[in-house]
């Protein structure tokens, strides 16, 4: 099947389609670009350093699996995995370090804008970075997704819950687990999506906490300048 198709064709439930790769590099390039937005000192590195590393390991992935993500393989995997621990420690790193600066009166609390800024930042890297760890780890990954779904996945969607809902062969793509991380950290809890695996709960139960503590402490501060 070619892999130059901008859509996913329907598939069969044995039928091998994998998802386009862009949706997925493009959340890591707005992780990127979210990382360099923020102050020098919630930064895990160097502004130049968590970028760069993962600038690196998304070049592998494509020069790997350009395209469609399709293709099985342990190094991929291993790539894949890394890039998603890179993002996910530099996004709790920032979280932690605006937490403390936000409770000793850092120089990003002197004004509600920058505080609101600087938290509406660091809480959008703490989305994309939970959307990705769900996306790579849930039925182990997006390649083999598309080569077999499990029968009891980590994470169970509407569409699996409900088959007669869901078109014939359909597969949860990075949409799907962009808007289960987006709902997360917004209702601090399970919305539509439910987490089977011990580790899903973990997950979420971790960014369920994460965003309450940004969102609570950022406004709770914000309104405490204004006032």
């Amino acid at each position: 099947m070619s892999r130059e198709h901008a859509t996913d064709p329907p598939a069969g439930p044995d039928e091998v389609v994998g998802e386009a790769r862009w949706p997925m590099a493009t959340a890591v390039v707005a992780a990127m670009t979210l990382t360099l937005l923020l102050p020098d000192d919630l930064r895990l590195a160097p502004a130049w350093v968590l970028p760069s590393v993962e600038g690196l390991l998304l070049l592998a992935l494509i020069a790997g699996d350009p395209g469609r993500i399709d293709r099985r393989s342990t190094v991929l995997r291993a790539v894949s995995i890394a890039l998603v621990g890179v993002l996910a420690l530099g996004a709790v790193w920032s979280t932690v370090q605006l937490t403390d600066d936000i409770i000793h009166g850092g120089k990003e609390t002197a004004s509600a804008a920058s505080l609101l800024q600087t938290g509406g930042t660091v809480w959008a890297g703490t989305v994309l970075a939970f959307a990705l760890l769900y996306f790579e780890l849930d039925s182990g990954g997006a390649a083999a997704r598309a080569h077999r779904m499990p029968a009891t996945p980590a994470l169970a969607f509407p569409q699996q819950l409900s088959p007669e809902l869901a078109a014939p062969g359909w597969r949860p793509r990075f949409v799907d687990y962009f808007y289960l991380g987006l709902t997360n950290a917004t209702a601090f809890s399970p919305t539509d999506v439910m987490p089977l695996a011990p580790w899903a709960k973990m997950a979420m139960a971790v960014q369920s906490l994460v965003s309450l503590l940004i969102l609570g402490l950022v406004v709770a501060r914000a309104v405490n300048v204004l006032t």
